[in-house]
């Protein structure tokens, strides 16, 4: 066991989404309702949400270790590469998580600690331990999990968490299900041979991008939406544009349900939540109200 393996059961790439997900939330929420905050305190909101991050990564590699050597994606992580033994994997996801928590005690505040439990608990045991293999919904629901990094930052600003904060971070939530089905439907094989009942497994590829565009149609709106609730022109370009290429695309793959143009349509589906959040963060910087 050496540090490429902690790095990679950590799940760095995830890390880097929850994190900027959680900061510019964070950026947002004390430029719009303040108050203002010390650069100290977006390090905590780093900390914290980094360990959450890598340590329900490495609980979810645990509990996948029986399936992931029959899925070619997932068949060289370490547990099942013998890199690592599942033991350590789990004392690692079990005491990071742990620390998570209590940093976040210590440093932030009672609501933001509180998100970056939940998170870990929709993640770990909501998605991984309970829906991922015994119900076709289970990307839709484990989705919150994304949405409480989002909530972690906001009330981390604030110590509350008001309406707009609530539907800023289920923004994550809606955005999930487009985003996996899109992988799902690339990697649909790998699912099938591990009997995880991802919806192209269960309703085909045809079937499966029709929920995507009609998902993607009410993320569309639901984020255009949220000018209504205190955000600005800045956000509203910014969500128009990242918004239409993803329906756009969407609508592409209806006509051509393939793994090769799921593919293309992930590509273009991973950066949003990115590009929407700092679009939020840009928002409250450069803050033109849409109404007054």
């Amino acid at each position: 066991m050496g540090l490429k393996e902690v790095f990679e059961i950590s799940k760095p790439r995830i890390i880097v989404l929850l994190v900027i997900t959680a900061i510019t939330s964070m950026y947002a929420a004390s430029k719009l309702i303040g108050p203002t905050l010390s650069y100290t305190s977006f390090l905590h909101i780093i900390i914290a949400g980094s360990l959450a991050s890598a340590g329900s990564s490495a609980l979810n590699h645990y509990y996948d270790r029986d399936i992931d050597p029959l899925m070619k994606r997932t068949s060289t992580r370490p547990i099942p590469s013998g890199r690592m033994s599942a033991k350590n994997v789990l004392l690692y996801g079990l005491i990071v998580s742990g620390i998570s928590v209590i940093y976040a005690w210590f440093t932030l505040n009672p609501i933001s600690t509180l998100f970056i439990a939940l998170g870990i608990f929709f993640y770990v045991i909501i998605y991984t331990a309970w829906l991922k293999r015994s119900n076709s919904s289970n990307i839709v629901i484990g989705g919150f999990a994304g949405s409480c990094a989002s909530m972690a930052g906001w009330s981390a600003a604030t110590g509350s968490m008001d309406i707009l904060g609530a539907l800023v971070g289920i923004l994550v939530f809606v955005w999930t299900p487009s985003h996996f089905w899109c992988l799902a439907m690339k990697i649909r094989d790998d699912y099938a041979e591990a009997r995880v009942p991802m919806l192209p497994v269960l309703i085909g590829m045809q079937k499966t991008s029709k929920y995507i565009l009609v998902n993607t149609a009410i993320l569309f709106p639901y984020s255009l939406a949220l000018v209504a609730f205190g955000l600005g022109y800045v956000y509203l370009v910014i969500a128009a544009v990242s918004g239409g290429l993803m329906l756009l695309y969407h609508y592409k793959l209806t006509k051509n349900p393939t793994p090769a143009f799921a593919w293309k349509a992930y590509k273009v589906t991973a950066p949003y939540l990115t590009i929407i959040f700092v679009g939020i963060a840009l928002d409250a910087a450069f803050h033109f109200p849409v109404i007054k």
